[in-house]
This record gives structure tokens, sequence and C-alpha cells, in this order.
């Protein structure tokens, strides 16, 4: 009897070791063949300084009124409607407060419009930090091969990238079979709402359908991703939710001397020990699945053996993802205890303690979800909590079996040609959310290629772009633009 179990224990590890081999090497690459493409002249100096030139302007951007800057943006238009003569000579622009709308028709009105997004303006310096950048940040210096200044990733790189593209395709006698617009919005890092929520409404209100949208987002990332040598470029097809949940405790004041059982802090930094420890279940499914599916036949090593075998390794998978803070965000509704406030005095109870929670919810997950979450974890009805303004859902998860995620997949293995081209979930927010109305594939991939080291540099300090990849972004949207035909 005992022969025959461990006859059978034999046999059965031999049937999983042979699957597991199995499952290995029959995974073949699916990554998009293409043609090398033929060299695109670009005037290096000039593409780098034009660049340089949008990034002297502090289009620094408001929630309040949008007009604290008003002027920064006026010259910045001004001086971009000087470095892209043919462009706006060509295309209708239409101003939406400070944000651009531009037309370029295309020459059949039968072929659904496509829309790329940029935005125009940037986050601040964080104050007392300026001595530590290598070149002022609002001076544009180019040196050393790299675009120096604030707005060369995020997003005036983009921006630029596209009129320059525009520009070399209008030189060269080019026009788009189908009509591309180009929305510039002047508030994304602030939300959007006077930008693109407005560029979007107009483009609902005139009965456009959008066959594909293109924002910001994902990079080209080299040396990031564990286990494959190769650089990894992925394509957002969706981007998480956001909601930020106000805590409140309110109890009777006192002193310090005689402190009840339970006090206003105390309550509070239970409620928020129990949020952080129990945090939204982590899911290795959806877009993460897809990505892993994609990526695991371009790894080596163990790596591929456990991602091409998630029926037997997903739950190690799963748990090694989520320690990393990148990779854990990928898999759940992130918690992240960002304000708290409570007390004045060192001997006196305060009678309220209030904090905030920030959410960046999982597509999958929802707002109501979040909520419920709270409340449960929370478990105490002296803790109320209540959603803070600005909070939205998750975005639909625009489809990667369609023809308009197979051309940008395309463009980026022409363009990139060693990079691997998988999905992504964006974990931030980007303007690219309010073009749900108008179109059913919004993505997200900035042409950027980010290592270890340049990724502090993203609303850090040194923010920065290499004129080589610069050149190779101007590229991508040339490419982009004539695989559209």
């Amino acid at each position: 009897m005992l022969k025959r179990l461990l006859y059978a224990a034999l046999l059965a590890i031999a049937i999983i070791v042979a699957v597991v081999v199995w499952n290995t090497l029959r995974l073949t690459s699916r990554q998009i063949a293409v043609q090398p493409l033929a060299p695109l002249a670009l005037a290096r100096d000039a593409v780098a300084a034009r660049l340089a030139g949008a990034l002297t302007f502090r289009t620094i951007s408001d929630a309040a009124s949008g007009d604290i800057n008003a002027g920064e943006f006026v010259r910045m238009q001004a001086y971009l409607e000087q470095a892209f003569p043919r462009l706006h000579a060509t295309l209708k622009r239409e101003m939406i407060g400070h944000s651009m709308l531009f037309t370029w028709q295309g020459s059949d009105p039968q072929a659904r419009p496509v829309m790329w997004l940029a935005h125009q303006d940037v986050v601040p310096v964080a104050p007392g930090t300026e001595a530590n950048w290598q070149q002022p940040p609002f001076d544009g210096v180019v040196k050393d091969g790299f675009v120096w200044g604030r707005g060369a990733w995020d997003d005036k790189g983009s921006l630029v990238a596209q009129m320059e593209a525009v520009e070399t395709l209008l030189a060269s006698g080019y026009q788009p079979r189908a009509t591309l617009y180009l929305g510039f919005g002047a508030d994304e890092e602030v939300g959007g709402r006077r930008g693109a929520v407005e560029i979007a409404r107009l483009l609902k209100s005139r009965g456009v359908q959008l066959d594909y949208v293109l924002d910001e987002g994902m990079l080209v990332t080299e040396g990031i991703m564990a286990g494959v040598s190769k650089p990894v470029a992925l394509i957002g097809v969706a981007e998480k939710g956001y909601a930020s949940v106000n805590l409140e405790v309110t109890t009777a004041p006192g002193h310090s001397s005689m402190p009840p059982q339970k006090t206003a802090i105390g309550m509070m930094s239970a409620a928020l020990t129990e949020l952080e420890r129990q945090q939204m279940p982590a899911q290795l499914s959806g877009v993460a699945r897809d990505a892993f599916d994609i990526i695991a036949p371009e790894m080596q090593g163990m790596n591929r053996v456990a991602l091409s075998n998630l029926w037997l390794f997903g739950p190690v998978v799963k748990k090694q993802l989520e320690q990393a803070a990148g990779t854990n965000a990928v898999l759940r509704t992130t918690t992240a205890l960002t304000v708290v406030h409570a007390g004045n005095k060192d001997n006196v109870l305060p009678g309220r303690a209030d904090a905030v929670v920030n959410f960046r919810i999982r597509p999958g997950d929802s707002i109501g979800g979040v909520m419920d979450h709270v409340r449960q974890t929370v478990n105490n009805d002296a803790v109320h909590a209540h959603l803070d303004a600005g909070a939205s859902e998750p975005s639909p998860v625009s489809p990667i079996d369609s023809p308009q995620y197979a051309l940008i997949n395309r463009t980026i293995r022409e363009v990139f040609s060693d990079a691997v081209v998988a999905p992504g979930i964006v974990i931030g927010a980007t303007d690219a959310r309010h073009y749900k109305d108008v179109s059913d594939h919004v993505y997200r991939f900035s042409p950027v290629r980010a290592g270890p080291e340049d990724l502090p540099r993203f609303h850090g300090t040194n923010e920065r772009i290499g004129i080589n990849n610069y050149l190779e972004a101007v590229r991508f949207y040339v490419q982009l633009a004539r695989n559209g035909k």
C-alpha cells in the first residue's frame, strides 16, 4: 500500500513537471514582427532647441481659478506658433480657456477621426530643492545629450514632439486620411476639469466619435522588469480610479490628566492602523494577467517558468509582486494614509481628530466598494467616513485585440525595435479618462525611455529627456500618423 502511494506521488510529480516544462517551452513570442523603418531625417540640434524653448515658460496650473499663471500660457502659445508655422497655418486652432484644440482635416470624411493628447501645464518645483537641479528647472538647457527642465517628460515632451511630427509631415506634403485632433489641456496636473473635460464635452456636442485616443501614460522601461533583458514598452489600456475618504472622530475635549478609555486620537489611530493592515485584495487577473501572459515568453530562467505556469505558481508570483510598491499598485486598490490632524496643546485632549485616506482604485473595483471596505474595516460608529469631492471611478479597459491597439503596438515596435510591447494599467491619473464618452479605444503611452535612475525625476528633481530619445518620440508620432492610412 505504501509503495502504491509512493508511486502515485512520484507519478503526480512527474506529470506536474512535464506540464510545467511543456508550458514553458511551447510559449512563443507574441511580439509583432515588423520591417525596419527607413531613416527619418531630423535636424537634431534644432529639434532639441525647440523643445528646450517650450520649457522656459512656467506654465504651472492652479486648481482654484486657472488664471494664476495665465500670462505664461499665453507666451508659450505664442512661442509655439512661431516655432511651428506650418502647423498653425494649416490646422484649425480653437481655444477652450487656456487649453487648445487643433483640427487637421483628413482627406476621407467617412474615416473616423483620431486624437492625440498632451498637456501644457507642469507641476511646481518643490520649495527648497531648486539648488539640487543640475540645470535650472525653467532655463530649458540642452547639455550632455539631454534637454533639461520641468516638463521635459511631463508633458511638454509629448506635446512638442506631436507638433514637431505634424510640422514634419506637413513639410513632406502629407495629409492624413482620417482627421487628426490635437488636444492640449492646460490643467491636467490639477484634474483637467477646465481643459480635457471641456474639450471632450465640445467634441461630444458635435457628434464626434473618435477611432482612438492616445495620451501620455506608460513608458519604455529599461532594466526595471526583472527577468527581461529587453526594454519593455507598456501601453496603458486603463487607469485607476481615485477616491479620498475623510475620516472624522468627535468626542468631548478634556484635560490630559484624566484621559478616558477611548480618545479621539486613539480611535482614529486604530482606524488608520486597520485600514493600512487590511488592504483590499490583490488580484492577478485582468490587465495584469494579460501583461504577464504576453511578457512571459520574453523572460529567462525561473521567471519564465513561473509566469508560464500561473496555474501552479500564481499564489507565489502574486505574493512576490505584492512586496514591491510598483507591482503591488497594479494588482490591487491601494490604501495610502495621507493627512492627519488632531490636537494643538500637549496637556489638552482634543475633541476632534481628522484624517484623509487616499485610494487608487483598480479596474474591477469601485468607489462604492471602497466605502464599504472602509466602514467594515474601521468597524467603529464613532469614526465617520465620507467621500471627498473629486472622486472618479476606474476608467473602462480598452481592448487589446482591436485594430487600434495593434496600430499603436506596431508603431512602437517599428520605432523602438528592441522593445517588448504589452498592455498595462496607469496607476496615476491622466486627461485620457475624460474621453470615455467619445471613444471606446483610449490608450496611454509616452514614447520616453526610462531606467531605474530616471523614475525619481518624474515630478521630481532634474527632469530631463535624452535628445536621441526625444528624436525617437518625434519619429513615433510621425510613424503613427503614417500607419493610420
